[in-house]
């Protein structure tokens, strides 16, 4: 793998070269899945998404597999044992956001759609393919995520502004920044079944 020529943001780590590798820009449409990210994303706020990731397993046992049902019903006794497990990020506001995010999860997935068309609406369905040849042509934020960090904020989510909600949207493959010398970038292009 390390012949091929990759975007440059994950260095040489090797857990960061794997997310990339695997994980960056592929489409995900599962519902779960997303509420799993955007929560994640939420947590990267102020931080690196690297800190995250080596935190996601941690994360995924202490938010019991990010099942929004379970989470949804999380009382004060989870949220001081979530602030007491040095294997995630113990920021109170940031926990009570993931749990509120998972009752607003439910309703929005009693929609026509659900969570999935509620988020994969702000790019018509289907993954937005960018071509960018060097990192500093892909922007932090744009007007699919302010729209998209709008509607999540007007529905209660938090830790999900605009550029929070690029990120998250780069992550789940609604867009693929890849850059074009990436072996990545054609392989998600590929990835799109819609």
């Amino acid at each position: 793998m390390k012949d091929k020529l990759r975007c440059a943001w994950p260095g040489a780590d090797a857990q960061y070269v794997a997310y990339h590798d695997t994980e960056w820009g592929v489409p995900e449409y599962d519902s779960r899945a997303l509420y799993e990210k955007l929560v994640l994303d939420g947590f990267q706020a102020g931080l690196s998404w690297i800190t995250i990731l080596r935190k996601r397993e941690n994360f995924r046992k202490a938010f019991h597999g990010f099942d929004p049902h379970r989470i949804a019903r999380y009382g004060a006794r989870d949220i001081d044992r979530l602030l007491k497990n040095d294997g995630i990020v113990r920021s109170r506001a940031k926990i009570e956001a993931a749990v509120k995010g998972a009752k607003l999860w439910l309703e929005i997935e009693e929609e026509p759609g659900g969570f999935r068309d509620f988020i994969w609406k702000h790019v018509d369905g289907k993954p937005v393919n960018r071509r960018a040849k060097s990192r500093d042509q892909i922007p932090t934020q744009n007007e699919m995520s302010e729209g998209l960090a709008h509607d999540l904020k007007q529905r209660g989510f938090k830790f999900c502004g605009p550029v929070i909600s690029y990120a998250f949207a780069q992550a789940v493959g609604m867009v693929n920044d890849h850059v074009t010398t990436c072996f990545r970038h054609a392989e998600c292009m590929r990835l799109d079944k819609h």
